[in-house]
């Protein structure tokens, strides 16, 4: 394994490529990586690097987001059939009739979805700054895509404005059930409970915060407590126990991960690197548009 890191960092150097990973990719995607982030961190470091080249490790909407800020480099995603499940759940077509629906709203997209949506939408959002945004925004109506609960959370922190939410969702998170937590719960009695906005409100209530990954592990950073249990994708263990290795982060449930996300290897990325053959690369006529609701979001957030 340290072989292969070592070779595909040798390429990415000699051929200008910056290596991203999302904090939910496999270990040793991560330790490879130049830059460990979420979404949102994601968009601002390919937009802002210098490098000619970006592999993102990550699913296509997020080498997507890549694409449409940086249309002058080449975006590669290793696991060329990582797709997001969410993200899948509406396209454009699906996303203009509900704009017909509610012609008067705001259309906020979480960050979660398809290049052809974020091109529909006013302005884009992470979970991290979703609720920042919304209640920013001058106009109280809102049209929320796709993820429900994230959009359900986003109404219960900004009551003021008119929310309406598509029925889209995130199937890892709806993983998690009320007799896990419990359990957990009373056999962790000390421990401080975060959670994800994209969990259903029957498992947010179980929170001591809700915070989204980047969140997480800051919030672990400077906390005076040791000890957590995390709900959200396990995935972002690595990430904590790098941060914080004197603590300690219990999972409810081990089997809570994205088979998409850990569909980037050692080998499809040394592959990748050396190829340079999966590119993914948006259309200009989308990507112009999608390119407005992104940077709102990052002049934003």
């Amino acid at each position: 394994m340290i072989e292969i890191q070592k070779r595909i960092r040798e390429i990415a150097k000699a051929k200008d490529m910056l290596i991203l990973a999302h904090s939910y990719q496999p270990p040793e995607i991560q330790d490879t990586a130049d830059i460990v982030a979420d979404s949102l961190e994601l968009a601002r470091r390919s937009r802002d690097s210098k490098a000619k080249k970006i592999i993102l490790c990550g699913v296509k909407f997020m080498a997507e987001s890549a694409s449409i800020l940086n249309p002058d480099k080449k975006v590669i995603l290793p696991a060329h059939d990582a797709g997001c499940p969410m993200a899948d759940m509406i396209d454009a077509d699906q996303l203009r009739e509900e704009k017909r629906k509610h012609p008067n709203a705001v259309v906020v997209a979480y960050v979660n979805s398809s290049a052809e949506v974020k091109a529909e939408s006013d302005l884009c959002c992470t979970s991290a700054n979703a609720a920042k945004l919304v209640a920013s925004l001058e106009e109280d109506e809102i049209l929320f895509v796709p993820d429900q609960y994230l959009g359900s959370w986003v109404a219960e922190q900004v009551p003021s404005k008119k929310i309406h939410l598509y029925p889209g969702f995130c199937p890892i998170h709806q993983r998690f059930t009320e007799e896990d937590i419990l359990r957990i719960k009373g056999e962790n009695p000390d421990a401080v409970v975060l959670c994800h906005p994209e969990a259903p409100p029957r498992i947010r209530r179980f929170a001591d915060k809700i915070l989204s990954t980047s969140q997480m592990i800051r919030h672990a950073q400077s906390s005076s407590e040791t000890r957590f249990i995390i709900l959200t994708e396990t995935g972002i263990a690595h990430p904590l126990a790098k941060a914080c290795p004197e603590k300690q982060f219990i999972f409810p449930d081990s089997r809570i991960k994205c088979a998409n996300m850990g569909k980037t290897t050692l080998e499809n990325l040394l592959e990748a690197c050396e190829t340079e053959e999966l590119e993914i690369k948006v259309p200009e006529n989308i990507r112009v548009r999608a390119e407005k609701a992104l940077e709102r979001m990052i002049a934003l957030g």
